[in-house]
């Protein structure tokens, strides 16, 4: 089976990485660490590139599980993306990273977080980093 793990290179990402890898470890899984870049975005600075593909797969080897990076583009609709890559993969569950965000900010912009864990037809691990 396999486990998607939301990731961005900031201390959210790594807490949904570190606890992805310990699930499919504990479990016997394989993982997809999702780096989606936002459709159309000129630049975005969460992207990894070939090197940090490297070094995520090189850290899920050492915790001994297998996984690759997908790169998958998104739309408006971070949900979608995250549908399809379970339906394309088989996975059985998603990690994704939580992060501290003010009323103002959850109302006027909504968060992606949230609706992964609302609308995901799989289950949602849900993590924060450590303070």
């Amino acid at each position: 089976m396999t486990i998607l793990i939301g990731y961005v290179p900031t201390p959210v990402g790594e807490a949904a990485l570190e606890a992805g890898l310990a699930e499919a470890a504990a479990r016997g899984d394989d993982v997809v660490i999702v780096n989606s870049p936002r459709r159309g975005a000129p630049v975005d600075a969460r992207l990894v590139d070939d090197d940090a593909d490297a070094e995520l797969v090189a850290r899920a080897a050492e915790a001994g599980v297998s996984a690759r990076v997908d790169h998958t583009t998104h739309g408006a609709d971070i949900v979608e993306t995250f549908d399809a890559l379970v339906a394309s993969t088989g996975a059985r569950l998603i990690v994704i990273g939580l992060r501290r965000r003010s009323p103002v900010g959850k109302a006027l912009m909504g968060s992606d977080a949230q609706r992964i864990l609302l609308d995901a037809g799989v289950p949602v691990l849900a993590v924060k980093p450590t303070a």
